[in-house]
């Protein structure tokens, strides 16, 4: 009987945490892409995707205003390779607000006054060398933002910023497993790029590091999001 009991708590608990569900959730799979990069130049205040060796399409975006760097605690933006490892945002709304990395239910128009919330789409981004490491962990993504008059000048608190139709397109565009390059100088060109810097063997995702709740990633080490640079969460 007590048994039984625990049976139908644990049942009642998964329905529970469906209903609870966001509307708007993560995409988890994973197809690591070789012949697509997205390259983005501080120094142009630009993203370029690659795509079989030619771009596909070029951004204006924000980098962080306060330089570069991927230190814990402060809020710059992280220099060389890392990786698309979630996509937050599926068939979200043009000025969708996330909080925590859920839609709040409230969609803000471009330039919406006193506001400066993460909108529309987030792609978060980990870290494949040494000197990005702490990228997931500060919580970097690509990601919208309603202040589109700050675009194409460092602006942001450490993330990459875009205007929302901007996010939305390149959301639809990559896949999970996409390379991010992020680079000090000029935009390079495409071929010269893919040939002259190939991205850095591609470790397994963390999955076994990460607790996926109803599209909140929670790390077990909760020390690293506590003093992480940067607005991701």
């Amino acid at each position: 009987m007590f048994r039984f009991s625990l049976v139908l708590v644990a049942l009642f608990v998964s329905i529970s945490s469906v209903r609870s569900a966001p509307i708007v959730g993560p995409t988890t799979s994973v197809v690591t892409d070789p012949s697509s990069r997205v390259i983005i130049s501080v120094r142009d205040q630009k993203l370029m995707l690659v795509q079989n060796g030619k771009k596909t399409a070029t951004y204006p975006v924000s980098t962080s205003k306060f330089g570069l760097g991927d230190s814990l605690g402060r809020m710059t933006t992280p220099l060389g390779f890392l990786q698309v490892v979630q996509k937050i945002g599926d068939h979200a709304p043009a000025g969708a607000v996330f909080h925590n990395r859920r839609w709040t239910g409230e969609v803000l128009q471009p330039n919406a006054p006193g506001r400066d919330p993460i909108v529309t789409r987030i792609i978060w981004l980990r870290g494949l060398e040494a000197e990005n490491s702490h990228a997931f962990g500060r919580c970097i993504y690509i990601h919208g933002t309603p202040e589109e008059r700050t675009i194409g000048r460092p602006a942001s608190y450490g993330c990459v910023r875009m205007k929302s139709k901007d996010v939305a397109t390149l959301y639809d565009q990559i896949l999970l497993g996409t390379i991010v390059q992020i680079v000090p100088d000029h935009l390079p060109a495409p071929k010269k790029a893919i040939a002259d810097s190939p991205a850095p063997a591609v470790p397994p995702l963390p999955n076994d590091k990460l607790i996926f709740a109803r599209g909140v990633e929670k790390i077990p080490i909760r020390r690293a999001l506590a003093v992480s640079g940067g607005r991701g969460a």
